[in-house]
């Protein structure tokens, strides 16, 4: 392997690929009309990544920063992100999202299916199919880390004070790059679980790594996407110190007290408190 290639874990990337990164105003998310939006654009394995940067319309002031990722057939435009940011940027951070592969401005319908069989029911994958899930997660590992480094760039966000947020496939594949990047200080995974795709990319097998970094993790009782089991396995894959909390409600309706449980752990690591 050329040795200028990064190989932490099974996800290298060339770190001399130029960035490319750009960026320019955007509406801001219509419930939250006082926020500014910023679009950002960059490259990553040859690929462009679009993505989003919320801050509040105060300057430039640099602020921490949480990279909020979607679940599966969501966008960094996803309304449950907007309500999910748009409070927290108005309490004092950056928060920024990204298209993953396959999702958003990248999507691919017949693509984004397979994907989602094969993280569902792993022994029943053919090899393309597995090899798509591999894929998927390298490109959106490499897509997160290569985020936080075209953020740091801009003179509203604090490099030295970031954290990650997700919830379901975003709590997954935060779990693999949390694990591998040792920037986010701390990580708030919501509606994730382990055993889940191909055993390569199971989350379980990365996340003991991140400790001792902090870790939130919140589910729900009614989940019927990732079952109980899922949830635990992840949970109990953590190093300490971390925190597991449990709530009434199915996959798609996370209850406002578990995002107000989310935000005091974030706010609390990121020094906002």
């Amino acid at each position: 392997m050329n040795a200028v290639l990064e190989t932490e874990f099974q996800f290298p990337f060339d770190p001399r690929e130029p960035l490319g990164a750009f960026h320019r105003s955007v509406p801001p998310p219509p419930d939250y009309p006082d926020l500014r939006a910023i679009h950002f654009e960059y490259s990553s394995r040859g690929d462009r990544v679009g993505g989003r940067l919320l801050l509040a319309d105060d300057g430039d002031a640099p602020r921490p920063l949480i990279l909020l990722q979607h679940g599966i057939g969501g966008s960094r435009n996803a309304e449950y992100l907007d309500a999910t940011a748009g409070p927290w940027v108005r309490r004092g951070c950056a928060v920024a999202s990204i298209d993953f592969p396959l999702h958003g401005a990248r999507a691919s319908a017949k693509l984004t299916e397979r994907l989602l069989a094969t993280l569902r029911a792993p022994d029943r994958a053919n090899a393309e199919a597995t090899a798509l899930a591999h894929e998927f997660f390298h490109q959106a590992v490499v897509d997160l880390r290569r985020a936080l480094t075209a953020l740091a760039g801009h003179p509203a966000v604090d490099p030295s004070r970031t954290a990650y947020a997700g919830f379901s496939l975003g709590a997954i594949v935060g779990a693999v790059f949390c694990a591998v990047d040792p920037r986010p200080c701390a990580a708030a995974l919501a509606l994730g679980g382990g055993g889940i795709g191909p055993a390569a990319i199971d989350p379980v097998v990365h996340f003991p790594r991140f400790a001792p970094r902090s870790a939130l993790f919140v589910n729900v009782e009614g989940d019927e996407v990732i079952p109980r089991h899922a949830a635990e396995a992840l949970h109990a894959s953590a190093g300490e110190p971390k925190q597991v909390l449990w709530f009434e409600g199915p996959h798609n309706q996370l209850p406002g007290a578990a995002l107000k449980a989310m935000w005091q752990f974030l706010e609390r690591h990121l020094g906002l408190g």
